[in-house]
């Protein structure tokens, strides 16, 4: 019994977790928080950044 009230509870909570995040109005925008930031990383990102040029 409790255990099935605590995968309920848990899951019931998640559910509410999601419907919250999907029903948040900036979902549909796309607009960077700071453009110079995005451009400054350049091409590569922040994951494929060298500070010195390969020759």
């Amino acid at each position: 019994m409790i255990d099935n009230f605590a995968l309920g509870l848990s899951h019931g909570l998640m559910l509410l977790a999601a419907l919250l995040l999907v029903r948040r109005p900036d979902l549909d925008r796309e607009k960077a928080a700071n453009p110079s930031a995005r451009a400054r990383r350049g091409r590569r990102g922040m994951l494929g950044r060298r500070d010195t040029p390969v020759a």
